[in-house]
């Protein structure tokens, strides 16, 4: 976020959507069990939680928000790998990919933002996404977000491949998951899998 202190309330957002996923997570106190339909519903309530932890902490990580303008804020993005089974969670425009070894990428979240506003509405991406009002935000983590709350999307891939959550600080240069992929592949081939 272009806010003051959103570096602030980013870390503290992350570190408690991480410290909520792993207590809930396959070795965490409730562990995620059953079959693939039950671990997605348990994974959705889980990343929901995720985001709701990381506002709250967003809210606690710079006190004196009242008096400003433009308090501290941030988007969110998590996604978890549980065998099969991929869910992300999201709010804002931040975004999550799955980009396979070989085959079609494909965006799992939606972004919250005036241009998928615009997109939605039959404007070219390509349009949207370089208008002047591309990245307004229509949800957010903070202590003026309308509506903190995840939305959450799985997928059950077919081969190995990336699961790839990033900002816009990546995905503005490379929007369309092929683009993306691309990048991913490219960067792979140079340096390697690690």
């Amino acid at each position: 976020s272009s806010a003051p202190d959103s570096d602030v309330a980013s870390l503290a957002a992350a570190r408690a959507a991480r410290d909520t996923l792993a207590a809930g997570g396959p070795e965490g106190a409730a562990p995620v069990q059953g079959e693939t339909s039950a671990r997605l519903s348990a994974w959705s309530v889980l990343l929901g939680d995720a985001a709701r932890a990381a506002n709250v902490a967003v809210l606690a990580s710079v006190p004196d928000t009242a008096d400003r303008e433009n308090p501290p804020s941030c988007t969110f993005v998590a996604a978890v790998l549980d065998g099969p089974l991929v869910v992300a969670g999201w709010v804002g425009d931040s975004r999550a990919y799955w980009v396979p070894d070989d085959g079609d990428a494909h965006q799992l979240s939606v972004d919250d933002s005036w241009a998928q506003e615009m997109i939605a509405q039959g404007v070219p991406r390509a349009q949207a996404e370089t208008s002047p009002q591309a990245h307004a935000i229509t949800r957010w983590l903070g202590p003026d977000a309308p509506d903190p709350v995840a939305r959450t999307a799985a997928t059950l891939p077919d081969r190995d491949g990336w699961l790839l959550v990033c900002s816009d600080g990546l995905w503005n240069y490379c929007s369309p998951a092929a683009d993306l992929a691309a990048l991913v592949r490219s960067t792979q081939d140079r340096v390697g899998d690690d």
